[in-house]
Parts: C-alpha cells; structure tokens; sequence
C-alpha cells in the first residue's frame, strides 16, 4: 500500500528507508525485509507517470531479469504493485555506481580497470548468448557490490533489447556520451552499439573523462558526427594490449569494430583466466599434466604446463571463498580423482623438496591438493583436517585454505624456475646450431632485398630477446618479420633456399609462440598483486619468464 507522497511509500513486508536515487519514471529506495533483514533495493515506479514508451521500458526490464542469474548482474529478486506503484525488488548494491567511484579517484589503474572489465564483459558474454543488448551502457548502470571488494553489476535494463548482432533497429536510445555514432548518425544500428559504449566506460575509466566529453549539446553533437580517429592519451602510459582494445572497440564504423567473439577472446580481456568456480579445477588439471611431462623428461613441456597452471592458480585466490572452487573438483568424478592421485605418485618422484608435505609442521598435504587425509578432494574444501578449529570464522578458514594453496603453488614456483634456466640453456643451443644455416640463407638472400631484410628483422628480435626486460618488443620484432617471411615463403620456387627459409620459418615461428605464452603469462601476474605484491607475484614472474 502506497504512503504520503512527501516520504518514501509503504510496502507490505519492507521498510522502505533512505532514496539511493530517481529517474525519468522511478525512484530506487534502500529497503530492509521485515522477517529476514535482509537488504534491498527497491525501484518504485509511479504509475500516474507511466506513458507508452515508459511502459514499455518497464514491462521489458521485468522481462529481461526475471529470466536471469549471473554474478554480475543485478539480481531481480521479486516485483508487486499496489493502486499507486509498481515495485522491482532487487539486489541492493552498497558500493553505488562505477561513475562515482571513477570520478572520486580521478582515473583507475590499468589492473583495476581489467579487473572491472573482466566482469563487465562476463555479463555482457552471458547476456550475447541470450541475444540481449543492453543499449544503454555507461557507468551509472554498472553498480558495485561494495566498496571494500567490489564487483560489477549490471543494471537498469530499461532500454535493453532482445536482438542478435545483425537485427538493426531505428528508435534512439541511451545516453549520447555513451551512444555509438551510428545510432545518432545513421538512426540505424545493431548490437554491436553496446561494444562502442563499452569502449567509452573504458577510455573514462582510464582517462578521466569519455572521449566526447562535451561543454554543450552542440559541441557534443559536432564531435559524435566527426570522421576523426578516437585517439588516446598517451599518459598515463598503458599496455600494447589494452591500447588495442580501446582503438578497436572506439572504431567509428562499426563494420571495423572488433567483434563480439573477438573483445570476449580478446587478450586483455582474457576470459579464461577470471576468477570463477572452475579456476582450481582447471590449475589442477594442469598441474596433473605438468608433473607427468616433468616425470618424463620433457623440460619445455612441463615449464609450459606449470606457467599455464599458474594461470589459474592466481585467479582461484582471488575468489570470494574457495568452497565451490574445492567443490567442483570434488564432485568431477572418478576421472578427476583418479588423475590427481596419478600426480600424487609422479610428484613422490620429482626432486622437489617438500613436495608431499611438511611433516616438520605436522602437515600431510599430498599431491596437486592432497588426499581424503590431508585436502581432502574426497572430504571436501581444502580442509585441514585434525587441526581445524570449529570455532573459526569463515573469513579465517577462507584465509587458511588460500595459504595452503599459496604454500603449494610456490612449490610450483620453484620447480618453474629449475625447469626455465633448463630450457633457457637448450633454447640457446638450438639457435647456436642454426647459425650456419641461418648465415647460408642469409647469404642466399643477397640478391633478394625484401628476403634479405625480413632475415635482419628476425636476427633483431633474436638480439632483443637477449636482453633484461626485451620479451615483449622482441615478440613485436619476431610477429612482424614472420609476417613477411611467410608472404616470401609462400612465394619462394622449390629449391635449397626454399628448404633453407622453410625451416628457418617454423624455427621463429616456434620461438615466437613460445614467448607469446611467456609474456602472457607474466603480464597476468598483476592478479597476485593483492595477496603477496612482492613475494609470489614476483616469483611466479620471474620462473615463467624465460631469460
């Protein structure tokens, strides 16, 4: 039953308290449940100052959220109505919105703003496969769980549309800083609009302001119909990869734009490394098979298998709690249980001290996380199991199982680093043993320019990668030579020269996938961050990074 109209109105079964904000046609008000206390928010919508088109927002933001469950978005827990009022119960999110929390730090590191655009991403990668638009993406829909660890949710789905990407449509909607030029300039769009918008909350995040940030509707106007290439700041500096991601998501045509597939897969992004219920599942995985290549022999595999590992070790931590990351292992089945016990009998083997335990602190963690004796994948959540307390909190068990984790993964660390100066020596030998052939081609490309100067491209990014810190402008030498070796290649008539390039081609391409992986790996590292800024960030870095 609706109140007064001076205060906030009555609901059955809440008590309505502070205004958190108002709309075109809602007020959102923070509320408590009466028998649970539990805490929500409320969007109060007046039905007096409902019109078709308000009506329309309305009975599709309904739609859309009632159909859904995602972490990262927002929750729409129930809706009623009375004579006066139709009321969305939903989620309440204490961290408010992502324009305040960017305007109240001026801009946001880079490894926050991935962080954020992880999430942002997830959801939107949810809501593709649900052939959803949003259409009005800015940071004043994204909310934040809490101040202290918060994450994204998406909301305000008022303007959100049931389309797949090619579907055009001719209403305008959202907000013009965060519109995309089409939607303005052609009145014609698709859903690729909402990549564009996801492109703006980027460049904001990053810079301070968006990119049409305007004094007037006319300058604004002027800008958004402009041709001019978006170009970015060059303070504060960023990454190659998210300078990339900026300029193809802020592509003014958006038959250019990167695609949906192509931003989900996209390396800053890096989806596949967020944290999520299956991180610990994958790194053990991982781990099972980095341990069997390392038992055979096979120094370069493991490396590779133990950085990827590593991976999703890092992510696993930075979950919320470790219970149903534990949890999915448990319940994979006798396949998974079987192949963790298999790595439990090749780790007995390796020459890793301490790698079955620490018996010294009365421990008896076995393996990749131990049997129904120790981390218990048959007892459940990596739990220790005579010394655990009852009487501990959840946040302090949660803390433990994350040092446990944290325990074993600098074991991992540590065997990286003997298995990279490895591998490191043997790489150096192959290359010692290509000189002759690589200086027989060369010589054979005399007559050859183009040959010739794709050859000195790769010999630079072979000199680069010599170098303390030179990985990644070596990758950029090696990507870029290979580019026109292959073109040559392709072209090149049977005979020795050809024998001679084809090789030497498959030899940079090899180097060059190796490093990619390298550089990768130490670039996510960033994760590690807030658990240990100076110890197992910079190991994990050090080991996976080949010198």
């Amino acid at each position: 039953m609706a109140g007064p109209g001076w205060g906030p109105p009555r609901l059955d079964g809440f008590i309505l308290t502070e205004r958190l904000g108002s709309g075109t046609y809602a007020t959102v008000y923070k509320a408590y449940a009466k028998d649970t206390r539990e805490v929500v928010a409320i969007k109060c919508v007046a039905k007096k100052s409902l019109n078709k088109a308000s009506v329309e927002n309305l009975l599709t933001e309904i739609e859309i959220l009632k159909g859904i469950q995602h972490p990262h978005i927002v929750q729409l827990k129930d809706f009623q109505w009375d004579s006066d009022n139709i009321y969305l119960i939903m989620e309440f999110c204490a961290g408010g919105d992502l324009s305040r929390f960017i305007h109240t730090r001026r801009i946001l590191p880079e490894k926050v703003a991935r962080v954020f655009m992880q999430q942002l991403a997830s959801a939107l990668q949810f809501l593709h496969q649900q052939n959803i638009s949003h259409l009005d993406l800015k940071p004043q829909n994204i909310l934040l769980s809490s101040l202290e660890k918060p994450h994204l949710k998406l909301a305000d789905f008022g303007f959100a549309q049931h389309m797949s990407p090619w579907d055009e449509k001719h209403v305008l909607r959202g907000s013009p800083l965060y519109m995309a030029p089409e939607m303005v300039c052609q009145w014609q769009y698709d859903a690729r609009v909402d990549l564009w918008s996801v492109g703006v909350i980027l460049y904001e995040a990053l810079f301070g302001q968006p990119p049409f940030a305007s004094r007037s509707f006319s300058e604004l106007e002027e800008k958004i119909r402009s041709n001019r290439v978006i170009e970015l700041p060059l303070r504060p500096p960023l990454s190659r990869d998210c300078r990339d991601l900026l300029q193809r998501l802020l592509e003014r045509d958006p038959s250019r734009r990167i695609s949906f597939q192509d931003f989900f897969a996209h390396p800053w992004v890096d989806l596949e490394h967020m944290p999520s219920g299956e991180s610990l599942a994958q790194a053990t995985a991982l781990v099972v098979q980095a341990v069997k290549k390392d038992q055979e022999g096979d120094a370069a595999a493991a490396l590779s298998l133990y950085c990827k590992a590593l991976d999703f070790f890092v992510p696993a931590l930075h979950c919320e709690c470790l219970e149903p990351l534990v949890a999915a292992v448990a319940v994979a089945g006798g396949e998974g249980a079987s192949a963790i016990a298999a790595a439990d009998g090749f780790q007995k083997q390796l020459p890793i001290q301490n790698f079955v335990g620490d018996k010294a602190e009365g421990k008896s963690w076995t393996g990749a996380f131990g049997d129904s004796r120790g981390f218990g994948v048959g007892r459940g959540p990596l739990a220790p199991h005579s010394s655990h307390k009852p009487s501990l909190s959840a946040d302090e068990v949660d803390a433990q199982r994350k040092e446990a984790i944290k325990a074993k993964v600098g074991q991992y660390v540590s065997r990286a680093e003997e298995l990279k100066a490895i591998v490191s020596s043997s790489n150096r030998a192959l290359l010692r043993q290509g000189a002759s052939a690589r200086d027989l081609l060369r010589e054979m490309a005399r007559d050859k320019p183009r040959l010739l100067a794709a050859l000195e491209v790769a010999s630079a990014a072979m000199a680069k990668e010599e170098e303390a810190g030179g990985e990644q402008d070596a990758l950029a030498l090696y990507q870029h030579g290979l580019e026109e070796l292959l073109l040559l290649l392709a072209a090149e008539p049977p005979g020795r020269r050809r024998e001679l390039l084809h090789t030497e081609v498959q030899n940079l391409m090899a180097r060059a996938e190796y490093l990619k992986e390298q550089v990768k790996m130490r670039e996510s590292r960033w994760e590690a961050e807030t658990l240990d800024k100076e110890g197992l960030l910079e190991s994990v870095r050090s080991s996976c990074t080949l010198q």
